[in-house]
């Protein structure tokens, strides 16, 4: 139908509840959420379409589809800032448009927190507050409505603290069978929680919390005596300290810091007069010098009391001070003598002690003067070692020193007739290590403890026979180590071969008899003992072996000086000749032949004496021949020559009668 052809034209409307008018809509909506549909009609069955504005200024919260009429939030919603919406919703048909006003009520939803008002919190509150009593009153608001809107208090667990308060009212208080001091916490930090009542939000139960801290300040009020400062207290007394040193200071201050009371000090017991003390300062001064103190420890004692406005003493506190008498080890250790102080000892003993013995001789003390640790120290022997040791091996202040024999065998005269020792304290436990050095000199007495030793087992001597009496034969010798007359050896000797001789009892000479004829083919050998004795008797032996040495001093010797042999053609004829001396080369006897008759007919072995014919003559016809006698008797001069020096001959003349076999 054409707008000519209608008689009239009437405006679309809305339906009931469909203008938003009576809609609502809570805060907590997400945003793009399809919150309503407009719904309306045209009287003539046009189609329409749906718009929505706000007023100038306004926020856009909607938006609207113009066709079906879907309402969307554009915008997030807040009703405690915004808790009514005013929106123009218009719905035409193309000609008739027609504005409907509506308010849109956005509800609550449990969206805010408590806050808490007239921050910060800050409460002063007096020492002596009675406990249950209201020190504070805190306060916080929800914007929220409803339950969401209501209020609880609580405090934060805290199993030390000293405070409650109310969960409806926010009155803080002290806590019932509490009391504040100001000296033991000054300031105090807790901290209130307020919860609301819960509410809906997005759909869910949720309750919202906030906090705040209350810092309350504890006054001081007069209530406390004075309290010592940097207890436990220690103080020293060093040995160079003089009468009137001060030696520590303590110090009190009132236990009511806020308005402190001046402090009196006094020692009550423990100083022995050693000590006094300032009573305005607390400084501790020595009375006396510290050698005269009886004591290495003092425990003092010391009271400090509170001067009230009219000088009353007031309330008080007593601490104890330990002072100890300190040593400076500023001593050495020191080594006296019979007569004081000394750094040599010597002593005259005898050698060989018996080990294990005290060199009661020695009468030395050693000391250290100073005090505790600083007064330890070590003793020991520098020397020869594991001779001597020395007892005690640690001192603490003074010991006698005693010295005991180890080794007696090294305490010999003969290798040392002095021994020199260092005896030497070394501190042990202090940082200066101051040491000591005293020389130890032992003078060692001879005693006879050694037998004459001969430098030789035995002696072996060569003497020529026919020496005149009174010869030498060998010198023996002996040696005693010790001295004087103990180190003086007498010679003696004996035995069946002793009787050709003689020694010299000091000089160990041996010597032939005055009278002795020494005979080399008579006795050639001989042996006997000497034996080398000190003056107490103490002796040993040695063995002297004496080869009496051959001279040649005998001819060789024939039996007869004319000899009649038979030689048997053929075969030799032996001569022979002896010469009496006893050894070689003056006993070996050469033969020769000085001349014989014929001559050139005979031989002779140079070493036997056999005596042959040459040996072209093979009969008893060629002998006849060559001497042109029949009978065959010929004759020989034979020399007999010893290879002694000088050498000696003798001749024989042998006469031979050549016969045939």
């Amino acid at each position: 139908m054409t707008p000519e052809a209608r008689l009239s034209d009437f405006a679309p409307y809305f339906h009931d509840n469909g203008n938003m008018a009576l809609f609502s809509i809570s805060e907590d909506t997400p945003v793009g959420s399809q919150v309503f549909t407009l719904n309306g009609t045209d009287p003539e069955g046009d189609k329409v379409r749906y718009d929505i504005s706000f007023e100038n200024g306004s926020k856009e919260y909607f938006r609207v589809e113009p066709k079906s009429g879907q309402v969307t939030l554009i915008q997030d919603l807040n009703r405690e800032a915004e808790d009514e919406i005013v929106v123009l919703v218009s719905i035409t048909d193309g000609i008739n448009k027609v504005v409907e006003k509506v308010r849109v009520f956005v509800t609550d939803a449990n969206d805010e927190k408590p806050e808490f008002l007239g921050l910060p919190y800050i409460v002063n509150v007096p020492e002596d507050t009675e406990a249950g009593r209201s020190i504070f009153k805190v306060r916080a608001v929800d914007k929220d409505l409803g339950s969401g809107g209501s209020v609880m208090y609580f405090l934060q667990a805290s199993p030390k603290t000293k405070f409650s308060i109310d969960g409806h009212s926010g009155v803080l208080r002290v806590k019932a069978g509490e009391s504040l001091d100001y000296e033991t916490s000054s300031t105090h930090f807790i901290t209130v929680v307020a919860k609301d009542g819960g509410g809906k939000y997005d759909g869910k139960h949720q309750v919202m919390t906030s906090s705040a801290t209350i810092t309350i300040n504890v006054l001081d009020v007069q209530d406390s005596p004075p309290a010592f400062v940097g207890t436990p207290y220690f103080g020293y007394v060093y040995e160079v300290l003089e009468p009137g040193s001060e030696i520590f200071t303590v110090s009190a201050k009132d236990g009511d810091q806020t308005n402190p009371n001046p402090i009196h000090y006094s020692i009550l017991n423990g100083s022995d007069g050693a000590f006094s003390i300032n009573s305005s300062s607390g400084s501790i001064v020595l009375m006396s010098y510290p050698i005269q103190l009886k004591n290495e420890l003092y425990e003092l004692k010391v009271k400090a009391s509170e001067v009230g406005p009219e000088n009353e003493l007031l309330d008080s506190s007593v601490t104890l001070v330990t002072i100890r008498v300190v040593d400076l080890n500023n001593h050495p250790p020191t080594f006296y003598g019979e007569n004081g102080k000394q750094d040599r000892f010597e002593l005259t003993m005898s050698e060989h002690p018996p080990e294990g013995e005290i060199l009661r001789g020695l009468k030395i003390t050693v000391n250290d003067s100073d005090q505790g640790a600083n007064a330890k120290f070590r003793l020991r022997l520098v020397g020869p070692g594991r001779v001597l040791r020395v007892v005690p091996q640690t001192v603490l202040n003074e010991a006698q020193v005693t010295i005991i024999v180890e080794n007696s065998s090294a305490i010999d005269y003969e290798k040392h007739s002095l021994l020199t020792f260092k005896l030497l304290a070394v501190e042990i436990d202090t940082p200066e290590r101051f040491s000591a050095t005293a020389d130890i000199i032992i003078h060692l007495l001879d005693v006879n403890d050694n037998t004459p030793r001969f430098s030789s087992e035995f002696y072996i001597a060569r003497i020529p026979e026919n020496s005149p009496g009174g010869s030498t034969v060998v010198s023996i010798t002996a040696s005693d180590p010790d001295s004087g007359l103990w180190g003086e050896v007498k010679y003696s000797m004996y035995g069946s071969g002793a009787d050709l001789f003689l020694i010299h009892p000091t000089s160990g000479v041996i010597y032939t008899q005055p009278w002795a004829s020494l005979d080399a083919e008579v006795k050639s050998k001989y042996n006997f003992y000497v034996k080398a004795e000190d003056s107490e008797g103490k002796s040993s032996l040695a063995e002297v072996f004496v080869t009496v040495l051959d001279e040649n001093d005998h001819s060789p010797e024939f039996n007869e000086n004319f000899l009649e042999k038979t030689m048997i053609l053929g075969a030799p004829v032996k001569i022979e000749a002896v010469d009496d001396d006893a050894e070689e080369p003056n006993n070996v006897i050469e033969y020769s032949i000085m001349k014989a008759e014929p001559e050139n007919v005979f031989d002779i072995n140079t070493r036997t004496g056999e005596i042959k014919l040459k040996p072209f003559i093979k009969s008893l016809e060629m002998v006849q021949n060559i001497t042109k006698q029949h009978d065959c008797k010929w004759s020989v001069v034979v020399q007999a020559r010893d290879r002694g020096s000088p050498s000696f001959m003798t001749t024989a003349v042998v006469h031979l009668d050549i016969t045939e076999a």
